[in-house]
């Protein structure tokens, strides 16, 4: 064997061995890749899993029965209640300005709208302990009905209406306020305002009807024809003009839509 042939072989087989050291090298550094990926995708919440939450929000007018909906719920394994804070609103620092509201809503619709936001944001970032939480109204039916309604009876003046609205655009860049599914209450505004009318509720009684017919079309367009505001989410609509004891019905017909196809 000549000088040349055997120098080429020691080269070759130089070579080869760097070769095999790099090509393991990159071997394990793919496996520590698929590793490290496996490691984190089995600590995000997995959508058919037991990590992940859903956020059911139930809509609808005043007296459309969504307190009796969360009441049937309640009871219901690994679902949390969360009622609309009406009573923060009745009492700030003893000041009720929710009835301040009603009684002169030129003067109070931006004091009341700016908490209302702010305390209807808490409950959609309210730390969850139970899959499902299904809350009493939501972020967006206070501006979508309840605000637009006041701006638009020129009851909230274009300036105080821009700012909330410019508060709330920034609510959702920041916070999302995700929602998983909303059971919208569907009524006729005679029907709410009878039942106004039966439970007495001190800063109800100067509602008159062409306010909560005014609600009904806001949320009919909103949730129904969809030709306004976005619809975050999914909606199922239920016919809320019966008693109480045939909506019960109508819940438990329908748990499967509202409480299985969430969690």
């Amino acid at each position: 064997m000549s000088i040349e042939n055997v120098l080429f072989k020691r080269c070759l087989f130089r070579s080869l061995c760097t070769f095999g050291r790099k090509a393991s090298r990159l071997v394990n550094r793919e496996d520590n890749r698929k590793s490290i990926s496996k490691r984190i995708m089995s600590a995000l919440p997995k959508k058919n899993g037991h990590h992940q939450k859903f956020t059911i929000c139930v809509e609808g007018n005043i007296a459309s029965g969504k307190t009796s909906f969360l009441e049937y719920f309640k009871d219901t394994h690994d679902v949390e209640v969360i009622e609309e804070p009406v009573n923060k609103w009745r009492n700030v620092q003893g000041g009720n300005i929710l009835a301040k509201m009603y009684e002169d809503p030129t003067r109070w619709s931006l004091t009341l709208q700016t908490y209302v936001q702010l305390t209807m944001l808490q409950n959609h970032v309210k730390s969850q302990e139970k899959t499902i939480k299904l809350m009493e109204r939501s972020i967006y039916s206070a501006k979508y009905c309840f605000v637009e309604n006041l701006h638009n009876s020129g009851k909230m003046p274009d300036l105080e209406f821009a700012v909330l609205s410019e508060w709330f655009d920034w609510i959702l860049d920041f916070h999302k306020c995700p929602l998983d599914l909303i059971v919208y209450l569907q009524t006729t505004p005679e029907i709410v305002y009878d039942r106004i009318k039966k439970r007495q509720r001190k800063e109800e009684q100067t509602i008159p009807i062409e306010y909560l017919q005014t609600l009904h079309n806001l949320h009919e367009d909103w949730l129904i024809h969809q030709r306004k505001f976005p619809v975050p989410c999914k909606v199922l609509t239920l016919d809320a003009n019966y008693e109480l004891d045939y909506m019960h019905k109508v819940f438990e017909e329908n748990r499967k839509k509202i409480i299985c196809d969430s969690g």
